[in-house]
C-alpha cells in the first residue's frame, strides 16, 4: 500500500539498534514499541546481550506491524548502529532496501561492510553528545530524532514518549534527554528527513487495547490469578523476571514472595510452603534446574504440588546464559533419580504463557505432582503485544483439600490413602484429627517409612495412575494450516512464530504446510501423536544439538519414518527466512532421493 506522496504505508517494519551493552540500545526499542502501540500496531521486540553488565555487543530488535506476527521478520527494514561492529554483525540481515543509521564519531563507515543499494545516514551522535551534554550516554536520545523521523513518527509523539519514560528520574535527566532528542530532529532536518518527509507514512488507527509484557511477567500474573500466593527462587538468567514480577505485585494481593541464596533453598522453602496448602511456584534455568533434581524428586515421591518454571538457555553448565535454547526437555521429561510422575507445559508465546501458568497451578494442586512449563530464553524475555487477559477463561479449581468436619467424619486420616484416580484427599497440617508425616523414603498410606514390596508397587502405580487421569484435561495442542497439507511442523516456545511466519513464505514458493503447536510434551497426548500419523512427513524443530523434542515424540510411539529432525544450537535466534531456506533445501533433497530411487527400479 502507498500513500498520494509516494510513501508506503507502515504496516511491517523491523528495526534494529546495536552498539555497545550499556549504549542503551533497548531504551530506544522499548520507546518505539510504546510509540508503535500508541498508533494502532501490535510489536515485538527482541534482546541480544552478553552476560556482563557493561560493554560487549549488544542489540535490541523490533518488530512492528498490522495483524499478528511473534518473531522478528526474516530482514532488517533499519539499523541503527551506534558503532562499526554493530554493522559487521548485523550486515547479514540487511537487502537492498534496508536504511542504516550509523554514528561515525570515529570515522566513517567501511563501504564494503554494507549490501549493495543500503541507504546510510551518518551523523556523529557520540561526539555531539560528549560536546553538548558531555555524556556520550544520551547519544541513543540523539539518533532517536532520526529514527522516528525515517519512520514516520510525530516529533511530538516522540517528545511525549521522552517525558514519559524520564520524567521518574527527575526534571534534568528529563531536560537532557528531550535536548538530545531535539538535536536529533535537527540533524534529521539537516539530513534532509523533514517532519512528515521520512521513509514510511504512518496511518494512526485507534489503537486495540493492548498490554506489552514479556513472556515472564505473563508467568507471573497467570500464577497470581490461579490463587498462588508464595514464590521462592533465586536470580538467574533468563528466569529473573518472573521473581521481579512477583516481588512487585504478589504481596500486594497478600502473597509472599523470598529470594533465596540458591537453587536448593529455593526448591526446598517452595516445598516447605505447598505442604502448608498454599499455592507456590519456583522459576530458574538450567543449571539451577539441575539443583533442583533431588527437591523435585522428594515432591514426585511425597506428592506435594509444586509448579517449577524452566526457562531454557544455551547449556551445559553455564553455557551462554543470555541466548536462546531448548535442551532442557530431556531433564524435565526424564531427569532425576527415580520414577515420579511429572507434567511439563510448553507455551508459544507470551499470551499462552499467562493461560498456561494458570493450568499449571491447577494442576499441580488438583494431582500433587511437581508440574513444569518449559520456555526458553526468547518467550522468557522478548516483549511482545498482548490482548488483555480473558479472566472469564479460567477458573481456580481446588486439589481434594479435607477439612476439620470432613476428617472428623472419617473412621482414620491417611494422608496417602489409595484411591480411585489416584489422588488423596489432603488434610493441611494444624488440621484437627490430621497427620501429615513426609518422608524421602518410600511410605505407606499414613506417610510411614515402608519397604514392602507390595505396599512399593501400589504406591508407584498410584503416583502414575494421577498422571493417566490428568490426559483427560491436559492442554492440547493447536492446529494451524491446511489439514490436508502433506508437511507438517512440530515446534514449542520461540518456534510458534517463527514457523506461522516460514509458513505464509513456504505457501508463496507452493509448499503446503500445517503445524501442530505441542501445549503439553510430557506426557505426550494423543493429538500430538495423531498429527504426526496424518502427515505424510513432520519437521521437528529442536533448538538442541541432539533433536530432543524429536526424541520424545519417538519414544511415546510416533513413527519415526514420518519425523524430520532439524536441530539448531548456535544461540542464534531462528528467523523464518532461515527456516525457509532449510525446508527448502530438505525438500529438494528429497525430490533428488526419490528420482534417484524411481531411476533405480
Amino acid at each position: 500500500m502507498t500513500s498520494k506522496n509516494s510513501q508506503p504505508v507502515l504496516e511491517d517494519v523491523s528495526v534494529i539498534v546495536a552498539g555497545q551493552g550499556g549504549d542503551g540500545s533497548l531504551t530506544v526499542i522499548t520507546m518505539l514499541a510504546d510509540l508503535f502501540r500508541n498508533v494502532g500496531l501490535n510489536v515485538y521486540t527482541e534482546r541480544d546481550v552478553l552476560s556482563r553488565i557493561r560493554g560487549g555487543h549488544a542489540a535490541a530488535t523490533m518488530r512492528a506491524f498490522k495483524g499478528d506476527r511473534h518473531c522478528i521478520g526474516s530482514h532488517i527494514d533499519l539499523l541503527v548502529a551506534l558503532d562499526e561492529e554493530a554493522v559487521e554483525k548485523n550486515a547479514h540481515q540487511l537487502n537492498s532496501k534496508s536504511m542504516v543509521v550509523f554514528d561515525d564519531s570515529g570515522g566513517p563507515l567501511n563501504p564494503g561492510l554494507l549490501p549493495e543499494g543500503v541507504r546510510l545516514y551518518a551523523a556523529p551522535f557520540n561526539r555531539i553528545a560528549m560536546r553538548t551534554m558531555r555524556r556520550e550516554l544520551y547519544k541513543n536520545s540523539i539518533a532517536f530524532g532520526i529514527v522516528g523521523r525515517i519512520l514516520g513518527l510525530e516529533d511530538q509523539s516522540m517528545r511525549d514518549t521522552f517525558t514519559k519514560r524520564f520524567q521518574r528520574m527527575g526534571q534534568v535527566i528529563l531536560d537532557y534527554n528531550i535536548e538530545a532528542l531535539e538535536l536529533g530532529l535537527h540533524l534529521a532536518d539537516e539530513m534532509g528527513i523533514k517532519h512528515g518527509e521520512g521513509k514510511y507514512r504512518i496511518e494512526q488507527t485507534e489503537p486495540e487495547e493492548h498490554l506489552l509484557l514479556m513472556g515472564n511477567e505473563s508467568i507471573a500474573f497467570g500464577f497470581m490469578v490461579a490463587g498462588g500466593r508464595f514464590f521462592t527462587g533465586y536470580p538467574i538468567t533468563p528466569s529473573t523476571e518472573v521473581l521481579e514480577t512477583l516481588q512487585k505485585w504478589l504481596p500486594r494481593c497478600g502473597g509472599v514472595v523470598r529470594q533465596t541464596e540458591d537453587e536448593l533453598a529455593g526448591i526446598n522453602m517452595a516445598i516447605g510452603a505447598a505442604l502448608t496448602g498454599v499455592r507456590t511456584m519456583t522459576a530458574t534455568s538450567g543449571p539451577g534446574f539441575s539443583l533442583m533434581q533431588e527437591g523435585i524428586g522428594h515432591a514426585g515421591s511425597g506428592e506435594v504440588p509444586i509448579v517449577v518454571v524452566d526457562c531454557q538457555r544455551s547449556g551445559p553448565s553455564t553455557g551462554m546464559p543470555t541466548k536462546p535454547e531448548q535442551s532442557d526437555l530431556n531433564i524435565m521429561v526424564f531427569g532425576g533419580h527415580g520414577d515420579y510422575p511429572r507434567i511439563v507445559l510448553t507455551p508459544g508465546h507470551p499470551e499462552d504463557c499467562f493461560y498456561l501458568a494458570f493450568e499449571a497451578t491447577n494442576l499441580a494442586d488438583k494431582y500433587q505432582c511437581p508440574v513444569f512449563i518449559a520456555m526458553d530464553q526468547a518467550l522468557s524475555q522478548n516483549i511482545a503485544s498482548v490482548k488483555p487477559f480473558n479472566l472469564d477463561q479460567v477458573q481456580v479449581e481446588p486439589g481434594k483439600r479435607l477439612t476439620a468436619e470432613e476428617v472428623a467424619k472419617l473412621d482414620t486420616y491417611k494422608r496417602y490413602a489409595f484411591s480411585k484416580d489416584g489422588v488423596s484427599a489432603f488434610a493441611a497440617p494444624g488440621t484437627p484429627g490430621g497427620m501429615s508425616l513426609v518422608t524421602g523414603n518410600e511410605h505407606d498410606e499414613f506417610g510411614l517409612v515402608s519397604t514392602d514390596p507390595t505396599n512399593r508397587v501400589k504406591m508407584m502405580d498410584k503416583r502414575f495412575h494421577k498422571i493417566e487421569e490428568a490426559k483427560k484435561e491436559l492442554p492440547k495442542g493447536r492446529h494451524f494450516g491446511d489439514k490436508n497439507a502433506p508437511i507438517g511442523f512440530i515446534g514449542i516456545g520461540m518456534m510458534y512464530g517463527v514457523i506461522l511466519d516460514a509458513m505464509t513464505h513456504l505457501e508463496k514458493q507452493g509448499f503446503k504446510t500445517q503445524y501442530h503447536q505441542p501445549r503439553t510434551i510430557w506426557p505426550v497426548l494423543d493429538d500430538t501423536l495423531a498429527f504426526i500419523e496424518e502427515c505424510e512427513r513432520v519437521y521437528v524443530i529442536d533448538l538442541n544439538a541432539q533433536g530432543q523434542l524429536a526424541h520424545i515424540l519417538m519414544h511415546q510411539g510416533a513413527d519415526a519414518s514420518k519425523i524430520i529432525s532439524i536441530c539448531r544450537y548456535d544461540g542464534l535466534p531462528y528467523r523464518p527466512g532461515y527456516l525457509v531456506n532449510q525446508i527448502v533445501e530438505q525438500e529438494g533433497k528429497l525430490n533428488r532421493d526419490e528420482k534417484k530411487e524411481a531411476k533405480a527400479q
